[in-house]
């Protein structure tokens, strides 16, 4: 779930839910009437039924994380670790590690999204999944594979880099270090695309 802005707490509506595992049917905590666009329910589910076993204790990364669902429900199906990284709502993604009982396994940090990748990078941090899903259309898709691109150790050697962006109107290049290996279109607004390092082959 991408997101700008900053929600309170008198202006929360419950939004997705957690699809499966430990913390299933829990509904998410979501900023009421801001710049935020969850991640449908189908579309999770569809993105989890293809990660399938990769999950299970896997070190996860969720930037632009919004409400936290995408590594929540990671968490919920037995991911090990997931930082989340969101600016505009580390408030209400800690809310949600509450309300899901999986915030021993979360760090949060409230940072500019690409101000928090430099940080991970230069401290050798290294993740088995990373969930992007910066708002569309504002070219931060493309700003997130070109970090990656110069930061492949980020990700792990087996590890997937899974970018949600728009179905239309974005061009995604052709990378050194990374391939893209999938690429799942839902309806006419949303893709997922999924990318690994080029040293995995």
């Amino acid at each position: 779930m991408g997101s700008l802005f900053w929600g309170s707490r008198d202006r929360m509506c419950f939004g997705v839910r957690i699809i499966a595992g430990a913390a299933r049917g829990t509904k998410l905590l979501a900023p009421r009437g801001l710049a935020t666009r969850p991640t449908a329910d189908r579309v999770k589910e569809s993105l989890f039924n293809i990660l399938g076993g990769k999950v299970a204790t896997a070190r996860v990364l969720d930037i632009f994380a919004g409400t936290g669902s995408l590594g929540l429900e990671a968490l919920s199906r037995g991911a090990a670790t997931a930082l989340f990284a969101d600016r505009a709502t580390a408030k209400t993604i800690a809310a949600n590690a509450e309300r899901t009982h999986l915030a021993a396994r979360t760090e949060i940090i409230p940072q500019d999204v690409f101000k928090v990748l430099a940080k991970l990078t230069a401290t050798e941090r290294q993740f088995d999944l990373v969930f992007a899903d910066p708002p569309y259309h504002m070219d931060l898709a493309l700003r997130v594979l070109n970090f990656f691109e110069n930061a492949a150790k980020l990700l792990a050697p087996t590890g997937l880099l899974i970018l949600e962006h728009e179905a239309v109107g974005l061009n995604l290049p052709e990378l050194k270090n990374f391939i893209c290996v999938d690429r799942r279109r839902y309806g006419a607004v949303t893709e997922l695309s999924f990318w690994r390092r080029v040293a995995d082959e």
